[in-house]
């Protein structure tokens, strides 16, 4: 068993540290509410001219002593226009409307006091619950990807469990330099690491599809880095998702399918808050979503894969009988087959004068089946009877990868003051489990007894966190400090012997004892200290800046810091905004850790090929060092304006480079000459396997960009039009790797792979957005631009593929059949868009022997075509 970190410790000596008094003078009280009368939680009600301040509690309650009567009291909450009022004799009330975008306040970006969009000092996005809905989308990765132009995130496909999570970013930097928080804690990363051929290839990222839509209350983006203030992974910006604490009730139902009748989803969601004592709530949500397959495999009327693999032309013309049968080559090529449940609590409880207990808890699983290639009987050629039913010929087999993924979410903490002091500790917990199950297949070496279906082996990853966080302010400065103390566990567990021996299973081998992680490996832990400050150097003039040290137990230190500033211009109506970062992504524990033997088409051959991690005797004997951590250089500037009360602008350019960026090498394999036999090649035989890949930093990267947001809103009419122009280029004169590899002259990132760093993602994405609310009556139109995306050949300049821009358009209705019960109807890619189609130019390893027929290594928005969805809400 691993020791246990001193976390525990810390949190029990931390705790005694509170205290907590309150000075009485005059008090004044109230309720805030919004324009339908319901009460506002947490809206943040202070002193004009002071930092005397309270909030709100369940019922929209607030008190507050205050300096004499008559009070001025600024009144603000996220999503809404902020509001001054006069108290006198002790009692003011005062209603909120919703905030035009600049007008509202949002939490992420600053350890200290809270901002509005426009007096904030980096570009933030604050997208409330109803905006995620108008989306038309269903999972919440998807509905930023479909709010957000700098964010992107599509369906994968013939990938394992990468099919399952969809790889999403922030500025095309990668899943691995997004942070995401939970009501601004670090939420765990998934335990999978994304080494199938897809965009975020060899990267690890947080499972967005694990945090239920129907509990978010807003999402606020950050797009900058923030690695200063938050720690590791924070480079391109930050997704902090807050969670509702509202006391009504909302039931959803809703199903939908493509037209091509395939694809079926359907899915029930509830979220209630109850009212705990005179200002604490509890806010509770459950969710059930399932989806069905869809395919979209090719036709191609041969198989030229196997037809030049086997030299067989009747493969190869699609004259061979089980071609002509089965013309899409047996395959399912789409979107995966799977149900999720989730549950989650949000809870506040008050207690003294000014002490705020709180916790939320969250847990998702999902059961879920894609697919591999499809085993031709001239591929695989018997299966001893196994899979095919009796009295039949034998028709080769499509294996199933079926996966069990489970996420926990879970934060628990308590905010007080005493004297001038806001503080803030808590304990975080969370993990992530992928489980395998290899089904539909056989191990041909162990026929005729080999098992149809078998336990290829688990992941695991898990974090605990400690944080204590300190603010004041003085006058006109904005004090925080606090730190960090985390722990992280990466854990493997190999499948049963007959997943992985001679061989093993047909499309994943198992997991393998040798995969297992030795007791002192998978576990780390670090210490962050940080320090920030903003100071108003007059009503118009804003700086800021924070310096954050981290101590990793496995690799060291580093030290980060950022400054920003912004400037109000035209009677306030307007800021400038600038900020220079520097950041840094530790290593994860997945990509020093992972290895595993794969059987992957490459070069036109069917092979096993493994990947060895960081600590193996294998990479170490061939002079790879240990993994460091990436650093990074941000630079950000623009300019935001209310250039009426309906009417705002903001744009931002941004410079981002990244060095020492860690990749996974491309398949390092056989040099060509049979004289000979280099060190490479004799790990190879050792472990026979055809290649080896392994993690190595060898990245130097630069990405550009420039993000615009322009929003008209009045209370019948809407229009959003934002855009993202981004670019990343690779700095390096020549990636090579360190050691054996580099010397014998190995291609470590081959130009497919520079690509899928580079072109798989579209550097122009565009947004356009129109509402119409009349009475009852809501209708939305929501058009997509994605730019074009560039595959390219590992090899041959000329076998290059750009895929064409295309407009996805959704169009939503709503019509409120009474107060508090609504339908909606929403068609997704409205006038059926597919990306072009892949034109191979020969090489039949381009789409594998015409198996896909729309492009999968780089994705844009998917290839499913229409969907039809319906459904209905009820308040209570």
């Amino acid at each position: 068993m691993k020791k246990l970190n001193p976390i525990t410790k810390w949190g029990f000596f931390a705790l005694f540290i509170f205290t907590s008094f309150s000075l009485s003078a005059q008090t004044v009280s109230g309720i805030i509410t919004s324009a339908d009368g319901s009460p506002l939680i947490g809206a943040t009600v202070v002193e004009q001219g002071t930092d005397n301040g309270t909030i709100t509690g369940i019922d929209g309650s607030y008190s507050l002593n205050v300096s004499g009567d008559p009070a001025i009291l600024v009144v603000s909450y996220t999503g809404y226009s902020s509001k001054t009022i006069t108290v006198s004799n002790g009692q003011g009330n005062a209603t909120l409307m919703e905030g035009t975008t600049l007008d509202q306040v949002v939490v992420t970006g600053t350890r200290g006091k809270a901002r509005t969009v426009l007096g904030s000092p980096v570009p933030i996005d604050n997208i409330n619950a109803a905006e995620l809905r108008r989306s038309g989308q269903t999972t919440v990765d998807q509905m930023l990807n479909f709010k957000v132009p700098s964010y992107n995130s599509s369906n994968q496909t013939i990938s394992d469990a990468t099919a399952h999570f969809d790889p999403s970013e922030l500025r095309n930097l990668g899943p691995s330099r997004t942070l995401v928080l939970v009501n601004g804690k670090r939420k765990n990363q998934s335990a999978l690491v994304y080494v199938n051929d897809t965009p975020g290839k060899g990267e690890v990222g947080t499972d967005m599809k694990s945090i239920p839509a129907e509990a978010i209350e807003r999402v606020e983006v950050l797009r900058d880095g923030a690695a200063a203030q938050y720690g590791s992974d924070a480079i391109a910006g930050v997704v902090n998702i807050i969670l509702k604490e509202r006391t009504d009730g909302e039931i959803t139902v809703n199903s939908g399918i493509t037209t091509l009748g395939d694809g079926l989803t359907y899915d029930v969601g509830i979220n209630k808050g109850f009212k705990v004592g005179n200002k604490g709530f509890v806010n509770l949500t459950g969710s059930f979503y399932h989806q069905d397959e869809t395919d979209r495999a090719g036709e191609p009327g041969g198989d030229g894969l196997f037809g030049v693999i086997f030299g067989d032309d009747d493969i190869l013309n699609g004259t061979h009988p089980w071609i002509q049968d089965n013309p899409d080559l047996g395959m399912t090529i789409g979107q995966p087959n799977y149900s999720k449940f989730s549950a989650l609590a949000n809870a506040g409880l008050p207690y003294g004068d000014s002490g705020e207990f709180y916790l939320n808890w969250g847990f998702t699983f999902r059961d879920g089946t894609s697919f591999a290639l499809y085993r031709a009987p001239y591929w695989i050629t018997d299966d001893a009877g196994l899979l095919t039913p009796d009295g039949e010929e034998y028709q080769g087999f499509q294996p199933t990868f079926e996966t069990a993924i489970g996420d926990i979410t879970f934060n628990a903490g308590t905010r007080n003051e005493f004297g001038d002091w806001s503080s803030d500790l808590s304990f975080s917990y969370g993990a992530s489990t992928v489980e395998y199950v290899i089904g539909n297949t056989i191990n041909p070496s162990l026929l005729p007894n080999s098992p149809t279906e078998f336990d290829a082996g688990a992941y695991s990853f898990e974090n605990q966190i400690l944080n204590y966080d300190l603010s004041r302010s003085f006058n006109n400065l904005s004090l925080s400090v606090g730190t960090e103390l985390r722990r992280e566990i990466f854990d493997v567990t190999a499948g049963q012997e007959e997943s992985y021996v001679d061989g093993g299973a047909q499309s994943f081998p198992g997991l393998q004892p040798s995969n297992e992680l030795g007791e002192d490996e998978g576990t780390r832990t670090n210490v962050g200290i940080y320090v920030g400050a903003d100071y108003d150097l007059s009503d118009n003039t804003l700086l800021g800046g924070a310096v954050r040290f981290e101590n990793y137990s496995d690799f060291g230190s580093n030290l980060s810091w950022k400054l920003n500033a912004r400037q109000y211009i035209g009677d306030k109506k307007g800021a400038i905004r600038a900020s220079v970062s520097t950041g840094f992504r530790a290593p994860s524990l997945h990509q020093v850790y992972l290895s595993n033997v794969q059987t992957l088409v490459s070069g036109g051959t069917v092979s096993n090929q493994g990947t060895f991690n960081n600590v193996s005797e294998v990479v170490q004997s061939l002079g790879v060092p240990a993994l460091d951590a990436e650093t990074s250089f941000n630079i950000t500037a623009g300019l935001t304006y209310k250039l009426t009360d309906e009417l705002t602008f903001s744009g931002d350019f941004y410079n981002v480079t990244v060095d020492n960026r860690v990749l996974f090498t491309g398949e390092i394999g056989f040099d060509g000459d049979d004289t000979t036999t280099n060190p490479v090649e004799e790990i190879l035989l050792a472990n026979d396997v055809t290649s080896l890949k392994y993690f190595v930093n060898a990245l130097d990267t630069k990405t550009t960009g420039f993000d615009v947001v322009l929003n008209y809103d009045t209370p019948k009419f809407g229009v959003v039009l934002s855009g993202n122009v981004n670019e990343t280029t690779i700095e390096n004169d020549e990636i090579v790797s360190p050691g054996v590899v580099g010397e014998e002259g190995y291609e470590i990132l081959n130009r497919k792979e520079q690509s899928r760093i580079t072109s798989a993602r579209p550097n122009l994405k565009g947004l356009l957005g129109l509402t119409y609310k009349m009475d009852k009556f809501r209708v939305s139109l929501n058009n997509t631009y994605f730019g074009e995306v560039t595959w390219q050949h590992a090899t041959i300049p000329e076998n290059d593929q750009t895929f064409g821009a295309r407009v996805i358009t959704d169009l939503l209705f709503g019509y409120d059949i009474s107060e508090k019960f609504r339908a909606n109807l929403t068609v997704n890619n409205l006038f059926n868009v597919y990306p072009d189609v892949i034109d191979t130019k020969g090489d039949f390893v381009t789409d594998l022997g015409g198996r896909f027929k729309y492009p999968w290594e780089v994705n844009q928005f998917g290839f499913l075509g229409t969907i039809v969805k319906a459904g209905l809400s009820l308040k209570f």
